[in-house]
């Protein structure tokens, strides 16, 4: 084997990480659509966005979501911070400065280096983020939100992270697109508000046969949820041996999530289960069924399902989920519900919440899957220039069309006509704007139609003129 032959076997090709993978153009205009109506559909319902760290302490999940949960327990991208020890610390002080720099360091700094000393003696463990309704509740209290008005109306988009098997529109790294509304009432007309706004927002990006489901799980006390656990449990105990493995584990460990099993075997048994709609208290009655009646104010098409659940005590009465067709089984973009203990259990005061998160990579596989993801590509004026003074002209000519924002592909070197036309077309461009030695001397641009071969000859003026017309008769 040669020497070229071995350094060439040698060289690594890099692939995207299991689980992830990019978005390349042209089809992040369809995510950038998608994200772009929800700015603008929560922005009129008076949310503002929140942006957040992508990780934070551990203990924030675990408290959140559950220590005993699989995203915890399983799925977490955690890690220590600082990633080095004192020793490591010093080590690498004295390597980077040398010995006389470093004792002048020492010397010279001294607070700063028993500063940095002291840090490390704490290892923290931090998470990428699984979810972001705990970094939320986190920065409502971090920021004392509750002294602004309330309640506070906060959305966010980007991505989460867990170490699940990757499938259909599930990915290791993956983007959710969520909402929270913090501190105030728990008014029923809250609820279906945000419910509203979600089904508002999934018609505006076009999201075809959409269905929502909606539930109560009451509060935790005796005379409701608890109450209801314990009798699903007993009810449990008597089916155990024909329940699978994880049922049987989540006998114990969480009952609610039994309801959840998608395994063909379980489901007769399932349906024969107590319902929660049967053991709710008086008041949870009460909200749910004013819940209902508010979305049918505003028109809102819902079905309820008595086996939507959240497993987590701090979550109660409305829970609400929204699925999609062309996802198979898993076939749910958009989940939510109320949390009115989360924030207190974060270390904040008593605060009402209830928010949701919506998968976008499940949502534009949908979008894709109804023939609803098509995006505009190529471009709308590619400039076919010859001849030097023409290529000045040209430059003019694509500083002004782009500032009136048309997108504009300008060749950096001269191109004979049929070559131009050609990558014109490859690019997808909607016009070809010919500028040569006749158009520049007569001030007078050919315009190209190129989808049926038509042109004529415009001033700089109508150019701009004409174009604007044509793109409000096409939208």
């Amino acid at each position: 084997m040669s020497d070229a032959t071995a350094k060439k076997e040698e060289v690594r090709k890099f692939q995207a990480v299991k689980g992830t993978r990019d978005i390349p153009p042209p089809e992040t205009a369809l995510w950038n659509r998608v994200e772009q109506t929800a700015h603008e559909v929560f922005g009129t319902f008076g949310y503002g966005e929140i942006r957040l760290p992508i990780f934070e302490a551990t203990e924030l999940f675990a408290r959140a979501v559950g220590s005993e949960t699989d995203i915890v327990s399983k799925e977490m991208y955690s890690f220590s911070d600082p990633p080095e020890d004192i020793a490591d610390y010093v080590l690498r002080l004295f390597q980077e400065k040398g010995k006389d720099a470093f004792r002048r360091f020492v010397e010279q700094n001294p607070p700063e280096f028993r500063k940095e000393v002291a840090e490390r003696k704490v290892v923290q463990l931090v998470s990428l983020r699984p979810e972001a309704t705990a970094s939320v509740c986190r920065a409502y209290i971090e920021h004392n939100m509750q002294q602004l008005p309330q309640p506070v109306k906060l959305y966010y988009t980007g991505p989460m992270f867990r170490r699940e098997r990757p499938q259909k529109g599930r990915y290791r790294q993956f983007y959710q697109i969520g909402a929270e509304i913090l501190g105030g009432t728990d008014a029923p007309g809250i609820d279906a508000e945000v419910i509203e706004m979600l089904m508002t927002f999934f018609d505006k990006v076009g999201l075809q046969g959409a269905t929502l489901y909606i539930n109560s799980i009451g509060h935790n006390a005796d005379n409701c949820r608890r109450g209801y656990v314990a009798n699903l449990k007993a009810a449990l105990e008597k089916v155990k041996d024909k329940l699978g493995p994880d049922s049987q584990r989540r006998i114990d460990t969480n009952p609610l999530r039994v309801l959840d099993s998608k395994l063909e075997s379980e489901q007769p048994i399932i349906a024969t289960l107590p319902r929660i709609a049967d053991h709710l208290c008086d008041e949870c009655k009460t909200h749910y069924a004013e819940v209902k009646r508010q979305l049918e104010v505003r028109g809102v098409l819902y079905q309820e399902n008595w086996r939507l659940v959240r497993g987590l005590d701090y979550y109660m009465r409305t829970t609400f989920e929204i699925t999609a067709p062309g996802l198979g089984s898993q076939n749910a973009v958009c989940g939510g519900g109320r949390y009115d203990g989360l924030v207190e259990l974060l270390g904040g005061p008593p605060t009402k919440g209830i928010g949701f998160a919506i998968g976008e990579d499940r949502l534009i596989l949908s979008l894709q899957e109804s023939g609803k993801g098509q995006v505009q590509q190529g471009r709308d004026i590619y400039i076919a220039w010859m001849g030097e003074r023409a290529y000045a002209a040209a430059v003019h000519a694509a500083k002004d069309l782009r500032k009136a924002g048309f997108s504009v592909e300008l060749p950096p070197v001269e191109q004979k006509f049929g070559k131009a036309l050609s990558q014109a077309d490859k690019l997808g461009a909607k016009y070809a704007l010919i500028l040569g030695d006749n158009e520049v001397s007569e001030a007078l641009w050919t315009l190209k139609t190129l989808s049926d071969g038509t042109q004529q000859k415009l001033t700089e003026s109508d150019l701009l003129e004409f174009l604007r017309q044509q793109e409000k008769v096409s939208s």
